[in-house]
């Protein structure tokens, strides 16, 4: 089976979908960050979720990203991405 590939971003990227995951109090949130170009008319505005905890929004962002065929890519400065989500690598 195929493992998934995301890349890890310093800041949201407007030609892709940001999972943007911190951690605060041991415990791990994220946010889906979706860019209203990237949608086609989907949306009007910038889409940014609420705070959900980190693999919910991991499964969000997912849904969406297969909804609209875009792209994902990962903010991650707290160390929170999860091995069983995919690899994590950044482009060199």
């Amino acid at each position: 089976m195929a493992v998934n590939r995301f890349e890890q971003v310093d800041e949201p990227q407007a030609d892709a979908i940001t999972l943007s995951l911190s951690a605060r109090g041991g415990a791990s949130f994220g946010r889906v960050l979706c860019p209203a170009d990237l949608a086609v008319g989907a949306l009007v505005n910038d889409f940014v979720s609420d705070e959900l905890d980190a693999k919910e929004a991991f499964r969000t962002a997912i849904r969406l990203a297969n909804e609209l065929k875009a792209p994902i890519v990962v903010e991650d400065a707290a160390g929170v991405w999860q091995e069983e989500w995919g690899v994590l690598y950044r482009e060199e």
